[in-house]
C-alpha cells in the first residue's frame, strides 16, 4: 500500500487524522525533544556525582546505585505495564503524563536532604520515564514504514545525545558555579510546559498506518508478546547484545566524568564542555548514522544491518584501551570521539527491528521488553558493577581505580555484544517473514 499523500487524512474512530509528511515530521521532532528532556533529567546526575559524593560522603558503589540501579529497576519494570496501556490507550496522552511526572521528580531531587531522599526521588524519575519510549516507538512505527524505520528511530535517539550534551554542558557549569541542587531544579521544571505542548499539538496516528495494515483491535497479554519474542532467535541475541552494549555505555556515561576528575585533574565545567560536545555531536552521529546505515544495508538483506552493528562495535573496541591507559589528557579526549560514534550504532537498529518482529497491538509491549533488558543489564548493572570494581581496586590503584574499572568493563562487553549482533543477523530474515500481516 502506498504511503499517504502529503495532504491526506485517515479516519480513526470517525475523526479525520492528518497523515501528511509534515504531520509525521512534526511528531517525530516533538518526540526527539521529549526524549532529549528524558536524557537530560536521567543523565545530569552523572556530572553531579563528584559533588554529591563530597556532600554525602559515600562510596562509588552507592553513586552507581543512585545513578543506575535505583532508577533502572523501576524504569524497566514499570515500562512493561505502562506499555500494555500504550497498546490499548492514547499514546500521546500517556507520553504527556509521563513527561510531567518525571520532570517534577527531577526538580524534587534537588531538594533531597540525604541519600535516601535522593534515591527515592531518582526512583520517581524512573517511574515517570518508563512511559516515554514504548509509546513513542509505537507512534514512530505507525508513521514510518519498515524501509524508513531505522532512520526514523535514529533521529528519535538523537534525543539521547542532545540530552546528554545539555546535561553535561549546563550541569557542569551550574554545579561548579552555583550548586548541584540548582542544576536539578533548572532542568526539571521546563519539562512540565513541554508536557502541555505534547498533549495539545501531537497527533495520534492510526495503528498500522505506515504499512497499510488493518488494526483488528486484538490486545495480546504481556506473556503472549514475551513468548512470541522468545521464539525469535534474532530478538534474543539482539536483546542480549543491546543489554551488553548498554552496560558499557551507561558505565561510561555515569563514571567517565569521575575518571577525568581523578586521573586527569579536570574540573566539572571543563568536563561538561568536552563531554557535552563529544557525546552530543559524535554520539548524535552514531545514533542517527547507525539508523541510516542500517536502512541502507538492510535494503539488500536485513542481516547486513545487524552485522553492520557488530562491525561498528568491534571497530570501536581497541580505542578503549588507548583511552584508559593513556596519561595524555588531550589524547584521551580526542580518542574518545571514536567510541562515542561507533558504540552507539546498535540502538536505532535494535528498536526498529523489534517493532518489525511483532503485530500492531504488540509494539508498545515489545518496545518495553527490549528496554527492560537494555536497562536492567545496562543501567541497572553497569554503573553499579563499575562502582563496585572501582571500590575493589582502590586499595591497589587509589584514585586510578576508576580508570581500570572502566577498562575492564569496556574490554569485556564490547566484543561480547558484537558476537550477539552477528548471531542475530543469521536468523533475522526468517523471523521477520514469520510475522503476520495484520
Amino acid at each position: 500500500m502506498p504511503l499517504p499523500a502529503d495532504d491526506g487524512c485517515q479516519s480513526m474512530g470517525g475523526i479525520q487524522v492528518p497523515t501528511s509528511h509534515k504531520a509525521r515530521r512534526y511528531t517525530l521532532a516533538v518526540l526527539v525533544v521529549v526524549y532529549t528532556f528524558n536524557f537530560i533529567d536521567r543523565q545530569i546526575i552523572s556530572i553531579l556525582l563528584p559533588a554529591i559524593k563530597t556532600e554525602f560522603v559515600i562510596n562509588d558503589w552507592v553513586l552507581g546505585f543512585i545513578s543506575g540501579s535505583a532508577f533502572a529497576i523501576f524504569y524497566a519494570t514499570l515500562g512493561i505495564p505502562i506499555a500494555l496501556i500504550a497498546d490499548r490507550w492514547n499514546r500521546r496522552n500517556l507520553i504527556a503524563i509521563s513527561l510531567a511526572v518525571w520532570s517534577l521528580m527531577t526538580a524534587l531531587s534537588g531538594a533531597a536532604a540525604n541519600v535516601t531522599q535522593l534515591t527515592l526521588a531518582r526512583i520517581g524519575v524512573g517511574v515517570g520515564e518508563a512511559g516515554c519510549s514504548p509509546p513513542a516507538h509505537s507512534i514512530i512505527a505507525d508513521y514510518y514504514p519498515p524501509e524508513q524505520r531505522s532512520s526514523a528511530m535514529g533521529i528519535y535517539t538523537l534525543g539521547i545525545s542532545a540530552g546528554i550534551m545539555i546535561a553535561y554542558l549546563a550541569g557542569g557549569w551550574v554545579v561548579q558555579n552555583i550548586g548541584w541542587r540548582e542544576a536539578l531544579f533548572i532542568v526539571g521544571i521546563p519539562g512540565i510546559l513541554l508536557a502541555v505542548i505534547v498533549r495539545f499539538t501531537v497527533t495520534e496516528p492510526p495503528r498500522g498506518m505506515s504499512e497499510g495494515l488493518v488494526d483488528e483491535g486484538d490486545r495480546p497479554s504481556v506473556m503472549t508478546v514475551a513468548r512470541l519474542l522468545a521464539s525469535r532467535k534474532s530478538f534474543l541475541h539482539m536483546s542480549v547484545g543491546a543489554g551488553l552494549a548498554s552496560f558499557g555505555g551507561y558505565s561510561v556515561a555515569n563514571f567517565f566524568p569521575s575518571f577525568l576528575v581523578r586521573s586527569h585533574g579536570m574540573g566539572p565545567a571543563e568536563i561538561g564542555v568536552y563531554l557535552g560536545l563529544i557525546l552530543g555531536i559524535a554520539g548524535g552521529l552514531g545514533f542517527a548514522g547507525g539508523g541510516y546505515v542500517a536502512d541502507y544495508l538492510g535494503r539488500r538483506r536485513q542481516r547486513f544491518a545487524l552485522w553492520g552493528v557488530s562491525a561498528a562495535l568491534l571497530f570501536a573496541w581497541p580505542f578503549l584501551f588507548a583511552i584508559y591507559l593513556s596519561n595524555n589528557t588531550t589524547l584521551v579526549i580526542a580518542l574518545f570521539i571514536v567510541p562515542a560514534i561507533f558504540s552507539n550504532f546498535y540502538l536505532a537498529t535494535t528498536f526498529a527491528q523489534t517493532q518489525g518482529l511483532v503485530g500492531l497491538r504488540m509494539r508498545g509491549v515489545a518496545s518495553a521488553l527490549i528496554l527492560f533488558v537494555i536497562n536492567i543489564i545496562g543501567l541497572g548493572l553497569g554503573p553499579l558493577t563499575t562502582g563496585m570494581l572501582s571500590d575493589f581496586l582502590a586499595a591497589d590503584f587509589g584514585q586510578g581505580s576508576m580508570r581500570y574499572a572502566l577498562l575492564i568493563v569496556g574490554g569485556v562487553v564490547a566484543p561480547w555484544s558484537a558476537f550477539h549482533y552477528y548471531k542475530a543477523g543469521r536468523t533475522i530474515e526468517a523471523d521477520l517473514a514469520a510475522v503476520p500481516r495484520s
